[in-house]
Parts: C-alpha cells; structure tokens; sequence
C-alpha cells in the first residue's frame, strides 16, 4: 500500500480541547473541529433535525460578523468553508491555499462560540433545508436507507432521520439553536484537526487563540445503545417503477476487533470493482439489476452491514435469494490464502486512492480521534488487513451470514 506517512502531533489546550496535526508539505491546508454531537442526540421528537438546522444555520452571523463577511472570509482567499452532520458528528471545516491557517481557524472558532442565529436569516435557510427533504424523499435509492433505520432503530434517537421533517424544521427557533450550541459544542466534546504545511506549534498557538472561548464541557451525553427490531422483511407500496431492496446485518461499531475483517467481506460482496461476488451474480450473469453494493456503517458503539440494490418487481424474491446465498457461500468455505491475497490487494489499492484525498484524510482523523481510535494510516492499515488469515475472514463471513436479516423494500 504505497504512500507516505504523515507525522502526527495530538494536544489539549487548557480548556481540554483536543487537536491534532497531520504534517503534509503542499500548497493546500484542512482544517476544522468535529464535535461529537448528531442526529442521534436529539432525543425529543420536537427537535428532530436539530443538528443539521445548526449546522446550516451557524453562517448566518455571529454576534461581530455579518453573514456577508462569514461567506466571504474564506473564499477571498480561494478557499472553502464548508460543513455537514451524521448520527454522531457533526463537522465545520475549511480548505485553502498554504498560509491562511490563521485566517480559517480564527474564523471556525467565531463560529462556535459567538452565532448568534437570526430570526430571518434562519426563516430564509428553512426553505432551503425543506427543498433539501424533499429532493432527498425523491430519490428512494437514498431514502430507503432512513426508512431502514427507521424500522430496525425503532423508539432509539438513532431510528429517525438527520434532516428531520418540515414539521419540526418549522418550529426550530433561534434560542434552541443557541442552546444546541452552549450545551454540544464544548471543549471535551470536540477535536480539531489541521492537515497541512504549517508548524504544530503555530497551529496550536492560533487554535489556543480561536477557542479560548468554548467552554468545557456542556450538558452529558444521554446515549444509549439500541435494541434492533426483530428479523423482519418488511414492503412498503410507493408507487415506484422499480423496488429498491436493503438487507441489513448488525455489526460491531468502530471498535469492534473484526471490523476490518467486515469490511474487506463487505468490499467482496459488493464493493464498487465490477468483480464484486454481487454484481456478478445478480447483474453480469444474470441481467437482474442496474446497480448492487455492499457496505459498512460503523458507529461508536454500534454497526451495520447493508446490501442495496434495485431490480423489477417480478425479480424482487430471486434477487434475495441470490443475496442471501451468496452471504452464506462466503461462509461455507474458507478461502485459500492465494484467493484472499488478491482481495486484499483490491481492496488495499481502494484504501490507498481513498487516503490520497487529503481533505478526506483530515476529516477521517479529526473522526478517529474523537472517539478514541489511531488517526488512519496506510502503514498501520495494511499490516492489520494483511495479517487477516482465511480462518479470520472466514469467522467475520460467518458472523454475517448467520446474523438475522433485516430487509426493507420500497416498491
């Protein structure tokens, strides 16, 4: 797995405030803070959506900075300022040309601890996030994965969905966001990372300078780890020309010893090479679908294995079959090391092109950080996935196929 390593420097400030600093020669920085608040923390139905609505809504002024000056700080300088919220996080960073480290930083920290949410901004930026719910219901290939949740999460704060509805996204008022921001985003809740040229010690110094304001911490985390619903196939009617079929099969989370030996099953199965034992059985041998994938989402204490695909509605039932087959022949035999050589070459070439992406990489170790695990590393990464023996991969393959299946189809 080729590639070079970028050394790794992790602080705290004195406010507890972790950061960390990947050194990366180049004209390019990353930098941002992950906090590790999300969907899955809106706990009242009131307030589904929440996180996102901050998330958006925290570029609409601070109590010194117009929203004109928020948008412009970074692109004046070619660069980029950006967000977005999953179930457990939710992320501000920026992207610009070496040399602006200050500029980004101090502006990120402004942002957290001084917004201030105005009333009519926040009315305006509510038509934009419920043009973004219903592009998202229009498209069922990426629904299905919240009315997934939804059925196998159901009654935890993990079931319903990061946008939230137009109903609740409606009634979120300046003073709730407020309150979201002084409760989540708090020093012992977040990590900020950097990517880039710059000294650590200048980046320490500017971030200790950024976030002397956030407070340490803010109100405790009310996480709970979620009972799944029973195994179910469940269909629901929508109309669509086409079923859109996800099978699921629960995990360990982000620090589950076999997740590697998951993820490697899951790249087998049905990982974007046209080879993947899914596509050739249900599309290369058979015509039956346009697009099959396999993969894994992994939370802090949890995880899921999830099989998409969309076929006609007279081959859903020999579609599912063909899946549910195929998880169990990648159980039944071990495969010869030879055999499983050669996935891991695959599936480490991927690896590699993913940690190329240098914005990708800050984010992946801003998120590896602030939940205890080694910031990613293509060295630490290969050893671990090479030492997967057959005998390994084959009791994570056996973990899948004898999981109960959830499956949901819209059709």
């Amino acid at each position: 797995m080729a590639g070079t390593e970028l050394t790794i420097t992790v602080d705290t400030l004195s406010n507890g405030l972790q950061i960390v600093h990947r050194h990366a020669p180049g004209a390019t920085e990353y930098c941002g803070l992950t906090i590790n608040a999300g969907s899955r923390d809106e706990h009242q139905p009131a307030t589904f959506g929440l996180a996102h609505f901050v998330e958006h809504t925290i570029f609409k002024g601070s109590s010194r900075r117009t929203d004109s000056y928020i948008r412009n700080r970074m692109e004046s300088v070619g660069g980029e300022l950006n967000a977005f919220t999953t179930k457990e996080e939710t992320t501000i960073y920026a992207a610009a040309t070496a040399g602006n480290h200050s500029r980004a930083c101090r502006l990120i920290g402004e942002l957290v601890t001084e917004s201030i949410f105005p009333h009519k901004k926040l009315a305006l930026e509510r038509e934009v996030i419920c043009d973004e719910i219903d592009s998202y219901l229009d498209s069922p290939c990426d629904s299905i994965f919240d009315s997934f949740d939804e059925m196998v999460y159901a009654g935890h704060s993990l079931a319903h969905n990061i946008l939230g509805s137009k109903q609740t996204v409606t009634a979120i008022d300046s003073e709730t966001c407020r309150n979201w921001l002084r409760d989540k985003f708090t020093a012992n809740n977040s990590v900020y990372f950097y990517l880039g040229p710059e000294s650590p010690r200048k980046v320490f110094a500017d971030a200790n300078r950024a976030f002397a304001a956030l407070p340490h911490d803010g109100l405790p985390s009310m996480r709970t780890l979620p009972q799944l619903c029973a195994a179910d196939n469940r269909l629901i009617d929508n109309g669509a020309h086409q079923c859109h079929t996800l099978m699921g099969a629960p995990i360990g989370g982000l620090h589950s010893p076999q997740r590697f030996a998951t993820s490697l099953a899951a790249n087998i199965l049905g990982g974007p090479g046209m080879n993947s034992w899914l596509n050739l059985a249900l599309r290369e041998r058979r015509g039956l679908v346009y697009t099959v994938e396999a993969s894994t989402a992994l939370l802090s204490d949890c995880g899921m294995m999830t099989i998409y695909f969309g076929c006609d509605h007279s081959d859903l039932r020999k579609c599912t079959l063909i899946v549910e087959q195929t998880l169990n022949r990648l159980a039944e035999k071990q495969l010869t090391e030879r055999a499983l050589s050669a996935y891991k070459r695959q599936y480490l070439g991927q690896l590699t092109l993913g940690l190329d992406n240098k914005e990708q990489l800050a984010l992946s170790t801003g998120r590896a950080i602030l939940h205890g695990l080694q910031p990613p590393s293509a060295k630490v990464t290969e050893d671990i996935i090479r030492a997967i023996s057959p005998s390994d991969f084959q009791d994570a393959a056996i973990v899948l196929a004898k999981a109960p299946l959830r499956t949901l189809t819209l059709a």
